[in-house]
């Protein structure tokens, strides 16, 4: 377990699990009849019954914080009083909150209450649920959603280009409302006709650089809009949101907050790391925490273009309670999914193409800059290979080896196997996220072949071998932000639905996957000696399981059910 933990919370491990800090405080809660994975080693404390567990019993004080975590509460007899709750695991699986380590806070929001389509077998079955709302929709009003996918429908479209269905079925029905689907990446859109109307595109419209408009055989656009192209379509959703008043456009947000913050906690979510939210949006999570609204915990990374943050960066970086802004998010390139993944050889199945570079890179070495002026991590979003290659190139002009900056790179998904090694050497993040490797099995093998899919894409392992850290999430809305499948899948490499598998030998242990949802991300946001783990003075925040993720066989850990999360000791969220 040692070379999992940051060197920071070494001085854990000469404490103790069963001694009580004297910190005078009496216990608020008891918790016992538990099976404990603290996340640290236990010095002095054995598992009573198996080597799954290192601990029984949880005593938290009134501050949030642990006080002790051991076998024998007769040794806390002080510290509890009759006012101190108790909790009766029932023999349950207890272990430190999951930590999101990628993921959009409010983008989880607004899917929750807008169309979502992550769970859609077909074209048709999208076109069906759009049909339905326009129809209780008000005539002009825009209908938006989120998370389709063409290559995980049961059969292609039968009237289709470059595999992406066309838009005549949908603008007949939507002939009223302009529509705008977002795909499951993020990194293409579908609009009908009404919208592509209002934003003022047509057969002469020319592709943006970084970006496509699909095109059928006669030059006329399909609905569906790559990469930069998306903003031909935004731009004009956006003009519509500005219509909105400023009252309800913030009403909106905060349902959609609201939301999030059920759907995480119902989900034993107990931190969150957003990958990218706006000026405005990091004003509205300072009033949520100074209001004591935040349920959980929120670290951000500021989303703006250069030109945007560049002499805007008063009151950067902030601390606060429960919510963090202390980093900055760009990127390099798309998804592989929608072929904007940038890489070093052209795609096996579209030969002659290199992906996209949305960004210049000399723009993300000026946020680089930035981030080094303002003492910020720079969190760089890189998919393909080269996009990969040129980040760490960045990151290496402001990073020396044995500095300690953690700069992360966002999904590092296709790593040519050269560029493996200097993660670790400038001690760079490795941000991935599990889910996506069995997601994206359907096609990213087709993309990049076999043996440069072997040998580089999600390689978990050859990264962690390397010794680089790594950290989980799901990048919600793009995927489920449930914890669990995307454990199974950094455990399996297997698609839940059976379908697929991809190159097992890349996959962690238990015991390193639950590292990268816990400790790692926390270790990834400056954030270790409070969050992460469960040993004395760290925040209890915690989860309990119905299957113990360590031992149970395979094929329960997709049906564990989260019974209930506590964030900073109090209960957030019971089955």
């Amino acid at each position: 377990m040692s070379r999992f933990l940051p060197l920071s919370c070494l001085f854990l491990l000469v404490v103790s699990c069963r001694d009580v800090p004297d910190t005078g405080n009496q216990a608020d809660l008891l918790v016992f009849n538990a099976r404990i994975w603290t996340g640290v080693d236990c010095p002095g404390v054995s598992s009573p019954a198996a080597a799954d567990y290192c601990a029984t019993a949880l005593l938290i004080g009134q501050g949030g914080r642990v006080m002790a975590v051991g076998n024998d509460t007769s040794e806390w007899l002080a510290q509890i009083t009759p006012a101190t709750a108790r909790l009766d695991a029932g023999g349950n699986f207890l272990m430190p909150g999951f930590i999101e380590g990628h993921a959009h806070f409010s983008g989880l929001g607004s899917s929750l209450r807008n169309l979502n389509f992550l769970r859609s077998k077909s074209w048709e079955d999208i076109v069906a649920m759009v049909a339905e709302r326009a129809a209780t929709t008000p005539e002009g009003d825009w209908i938006s959603g989120r998370g389709w996918h063409q290559e995980k429908w049961d059969a292609p479209h039968d009237h289709s280009v470059g595999g992406y269905p066309v838009h005549d079925e949908l603008s007949r029905l939507t002939s009223q409302h302009p529509v705008i689907l977002r795909h499951a990446s993020g990194h293409a859109l579908f609009a009908n006709e009404k919208a592509m109307e209002i934003a003022g595109v047509s057969r002469e419209t020319p592709d943006p650089r970084g970006g496509r408009v699909l095109r059928d055989a006669s030059g006329d656009p399909t609905g569906v809009f790559e990469e930069r192209a998306m903003d031909l379509i935004t731009d004009a959703y956006q003009n519509y949101i500005q219509t909105l008043t400023p009252e309800s456009r913030k009403t909106e947000w905060l349902a959609g907050i609201s939301a999030a913050q059920d759907e995480c906690l119902r989900k034993g979510i107990t931190s969150f790391q957003d990958a990218g939210s706006q000026f405005q949006e990091v004003d509205w999570y300072k009033e949520l925490d100074q209001a004591d609204s935040l349920r959980l915990r929120l670290w951000v990374m500021l989303r703006h273009s250069y030109q945007r943050m560049a002499g805007n960066m008063d009151g950067l970086p902030h601390y606060g309670d429960r919510f963090t802004c202390a980093a900055i998010k760009s990127e390099l390139d798309g998804a592989l999914g929608s072929y904007g993944a940038w890489l070093l050889e052209p795609y096996f199945d579209n030969p002659g193409f290199v992906g996209q570079n949305t960004t210049k890179v000399e723009t993300v070495d000026s946020i680089a800059q930035l981030a080094y002026q303002h003492n910020m991590q720079l969190c760089v979003h890189a998919i393909g290979d080269r996009a990969n290659r040129e980040t760490l190139d960045v990151m290496s002009r402001y990073v020396q080896p044995g500095d300690d900056r953690r700069w992360r790179i966002e999904h590092a998904q296709h790593i040519d196997p050269a560029d493996i090694p200097r993660f670790a050497q400038l001690g760079v993040i490795a941000s991935m996220q599990g889910i996506h490797c069995t997601s994206d099995a359907l096609f990213a093998e087709n993309r990049l072949g076999t043996e440069r899919a072997r040998s580089g894409a999600y390689p978990w392992r050859s990264l962690l071998d390397a010794g680089a850290t790594v950290t989980n999430g799901t990048d919600a809305p793009v995927e489920d932000v449930d914890p669990i499948e995307s454990f199974y899948a950094t455990v399996t490499r297997k698609r839940a639905d059976g379908k697929a598998d991809f190159f097992p030998e890349q996959a962690m242990t238990r015991t390193e996957a639950l590292h990268s949802y816990t400790a790692a991300p926390a270790y990834a946001a400056f954030q270790e000696d409070e969050l992460g783990t469960l040993a004395p003075m760290m925040e209890a925040d915690f989860v309990l399981l119905s299957n113990n993720l360590l031992s149970c066989p395979e094929e329960n850990i997709l049906s564990t059910k989260v019974l209930s999360t506590y964030v900073g000791g109090r209960l957030a969220w019971k089955n």
